[in-house]
């Protein structure tokens, strides 16, 4: 029986935002982390459904908290970014 193996949240962020980048397949993405596409997938779907609680009117956070969610701001903005790039040169393509 294998072992399963266990992420950090941190790498799984890593390998979600290279994959939104859109620059490498799937495919060699999953090679290059040695990971199954089925497994990137899932991570980007959850990250994406989740995205939105960036934008909640919650309480405020403090301290590393709050730092933590500026860079997550600037992280989904950068994201945002890229998608209307992505998009923009696959329309200019056609």
């Amino acid at each position: 029986m294998a072992n399963r193996r266990k992420f950090t949240s941190e790498f799984k962020k890593k390998v979600v935002l290279e994959a939104l980048q859109e620059r490498v397949t799937l495919a060699d993405l999953a090679q290059k982390y040695e990971l199954h596409p089925q497994q990137i997938t899932t991570w980007k779907t959850h990250f994406i459904a989740n995205a939105a609680q960036v934008f909640d009117n919650g309480s405020a956070p403090s301290g590393k908290g709050q730092f933590m969610e500026k860079e997550r701001d600037g992280l989904l903005r950068t994201i945002g970014e890229q998608k209307v790039q992505i998009d923009f040169l696959k329309k200019s393509l056609r």
